[in-house]
């Protein structure tokens, strides 16, 4: 049974109810004087707590999807080499195909599922969200992830037009559930799309870590994972490998909540070249170790250095600025990062330009993150350009012949509140 089966959180909950129901039964003939009788009752009382601790724990990493498979609960992470050969699977998860050396591999539901309100119907009306595995050729990392495909995607006037591309991070230690079912990161889009209020972009769901249970925080740990070196050079090269994105910085973009708000900041500014929006929903402005994430730079004077390049706003008083447009969220009240916040946003300088959302009251919860999100992803969309540039024409094109003429791009009406010139 897989480690989020409905199977096995059923099994783990019957075999508490049984061990109540055995407690309550056997109990009697454990009444009594004597250490046996000591030892029976202590465990009896030891195992049903601890199925019912098991039970519990189950359910919630299968409500939120902490850790995907027993490898990693154990800690053995899936390191697979360059090339990689997948059986396909029929079924709506399984669309982009199972070709040998694909960097992005169709994957089983991973609690796709369990989502409500995922497009459903012709792909050319409605997009579509492909459940995929990752595949680093640098990091040798295995990462699972969701794609939203729009409609545009798949009609016939943009079938050789290249796509933005959102890259949007979960916190840590949630997984890509989250985004897709308690952000609403494709539902959002879907009646953003709708509404004209965002133009088409393929959208891209992941976790912050490429090491789990270890939260790598987006760094290239020193002897240990190298999560910027995935998300910077391993990520991009598989999206553009297997769909029609857009080839240039210009088309891509970062968004995350919490540590994912935190990578998606630190990706954008310390690799401009590669990602030139980003957008935080309550993350940090700096990276420290903690117990989840070890030492993340290493020591003596190379370690310090790299912890102060990881700090945001030393970042922007003593390193060229770069050229990139960044959104930050927070809350004036619930939200210890208000004050880093304004620090940060108040440290933002040219050609860097800034916007942020602030609400009046929050907390570093759902119930803030899916108040922010549509506005985000709605600012980050207009820093995005679109439409990118176009896939080579096929053989059988007559030299001359006019390509479709795309449509033209929605408009835009961002709710956040913008400092700074645009970059465009």
């Amino acid at each position: 049974m897989g480690l989020t089966s409905r199977s096995l959180e059923y099994a783990t909950v019957l075999a508490a109810l049984v061990c109540v129901g055995l407690t309550v039964w056997v109990w009697p003939r454990l009444a009594r004087r004597g250490p046996v009788a000591v030892l029976g009752r202590l465990g009896v009382i030891a195992v049903t707590q601890l199925t019912i601790i098991t039970s519990f724990a189950v359910a919630v990493n299968t409500q939120f999807d902490f850790y995907g498979s027993w490898g990693e609960l154990l800690g053995h992470v899936d390191k697979a080499p360059a090339q990689v050969t997948a059986l396909g699977r029929s079924g709506v998860y399984s669309t982009v195909g199972a070709v040998q050396g694909r960097l992005v591999q169709p994957a089983g539901p991973q609690g796709l599922d369990r989502v409500k309100g995922l497009p459903h119907g012709p792909a050319a009306q409605v997009g579509r969200v492909e459940s995929v595995r990752i595949i680093g050729r640098r990091t040798r990392a295995v990462d699972p992830g969701f794609v939203y495909l729009p409609p545009q995607y798949f009609q016939k006037q943009y079938h050789r037009q290249r796509f933005p591309v959102m890259v949007t991070i979960s916190g840590y230690p949630g997984g890509i559930m989250n985004l897709a079912q308690y952000l609403q990161v494709p539902q959002t889009a879907q009646r953003l799309l709708q509404q004209n209020k965002m133009q088409p972009t393929v959208i891209v769901m992941v976790r912050p870590t490429i090491a789990p249970p270890r939260d790598t925080e987006c760094v290239d740990v020193p002897g240990g994972p190298q999560a910027e070196t995935f998300f910077t050079k391993d990520l991009p090269e598989a999206i553009k490998q297997t769909y029609r994105v857009g080839h240039d910085p210009s088309a891509w973009g970062a968004l995350g909540y919490s540590s994912g708000g935190t990578c998606s900041l630190q990706l954008a500014m310390r690799n401009p070249n590669v990602y030139t929006s980003a957008a935080s929903l309550s993350g940090d402005y700096k990276i420290a170790d903690d117990l989840t994430t070890g030492s993340l730079f290493g020591s003596g004077p190379a370690g310090a250095r790299r912890r102060r390049e990881h700090d945001l706003v030393w970042r922007l008083k003593h390193l060229p600025v770069p050229n990139v447009s960044v959104l930050a969220a927070s809350s004036r009240q619930g939200e210890k990062d208000y004050a880093d916040t304004m620090k940060f946003l108040h440290a933002v300088k040219s050609p860097m330009t800034s916007a942020q959302i602030i609400l009046p009251r929050g907390s570093h919860h759902f119930t803030t993150w899916l108040r922010e999100i549509a506005p985000a992803m709605q600012w980050m969309s207009g820093q995005l350009t679109f439409p990118q540039d176009i896939t080579p024409a096929p053989a059988k094109h007559r030299p001359g012949a006019t390509a479709h003429k795309p449509a033209s791009a929605p408009a835009h009406s961002p709710t956040t509140q913008a400092a700074g010139r645009p970059r465009r």
